[in-house]
Formats: C-alpha cells, sequence, structure tokens
C-alpha cells in the first residue's frame, strides 16, 4: 500500500528536522522517493538522517492513501521539530539546493526502498528517518515523502 505526505517546512537546523517519518509500533515502512524543494533565493545543504529517538516532533502531517480504500498509513510524518532527536546513522543522501525558488531534488530509493523499521527487543529505539541541515542556515522547503507498508 502506498502513501505520501509532504509539507512547507519551517527552517529546521542541524539538530532539528525538517521534515520526519517515525514506523508505528509495529510497521515497516519502505520509503520510495524523497522530494525537497528550495523556497527561497539562498541556498541551503541538507542530509538524510536516521533518528534513535523522537525529539519533540513538529506537526503530524496528513497522510494520503493512494487507494483510498486501503487502511490509513501506520508510519507517521512531521514537520520540523522544535526539540532535537538523537541522530543515528548519516544515509550518505546529501544536496545543496541552489539559491533560487523551485530549486530541488527527488531522491528514488531502488528495490527495497530505504526502510523504516519498528523498534524490536534488540533495539529499543523510535525509528525513523528526517531530513536534517547539514550545515549554515536552515531555510523553509516543500518536501515530501512517498512510501509503501
Amino acid at each position: 500500500m502506498r502513501y505520501s505526505a509532504g509539507d512547507l517546512t519551517g527552517a529546521g537546523s542541524t539538530t532539528l528536522p525538517i521534515l520526519s517519518i517515525y514506523s508505528g509500533a509495529a510497521s515497516l515502512g519502505s520509503i520510495r522517493e524523497i522530494g525537497i524543494f528550495n523556497t527561497t533565493a539562498s541556498a541551503v545543504a541538507l542530509y538524510l538522517s536516521r533518528l534513535t529517538t523522537a525529539g519533540t516532533q513538529g506537526a503530524n502531517l496528513t497522510e494520503a492513501r493512494h487507494n483510498p480504500k486501503r487502511p490509513a498509513a501506520a508510519c507517521t510524518v512531521h514537520g520540523t521539530h522544535t526539540v532535537a532527536p538523537t541522530k543515528g546513522d548519516d544515509l550518505g543522501y546529501r544536496v545543496v539546493l541552489g539559491p533560487a525558488i523551485g530549486a530541488g531534488v527527488i531522491w528514488t530509493f531502488g528495490d527495497d526502498g530505504l526502510l523504516v523499521t519498528a523498534p524490536d527487543a534488540v533495539e529499543a529505539v523510535t525509528n525513523g528517518i528526517g531530513i536534517l541541515v547539514e550545515n549554515g542556515t536552515g531555510q523553509a522547503c516543500q518536501a515530501y515523502i512517498v512510501w509503501d507498508e
């Protein structure tokens, strides 16, 4: 089942994700695509990181079902955090959005996708993935996530 959610983000920072997705208690999400687009005429450097705690997440966004006859999503997508989560593995995806409104990137994640897994007995952590500012000043972006469950 495919889902998506997006937001006009807050500025975020090197510790506050501008957008994040977390697994449900017993769910497995497979991220298929993430798109991020600049809303200003200033460049911004962003990257993806696993998140091992929730911090204080921003507003819960509406997770849209691509097939309206399917159940609601178990994964949740959140706007810009107000208290930093603990960062886990750096996922290696980085981008500098150019200094132009609409400059952007769409990341796709291949056959298995980028997995967001539920906590288990071995890793009793909140498992999420966030978009963070790599360095410099954050800024508002248009961003979305598409995933399967």
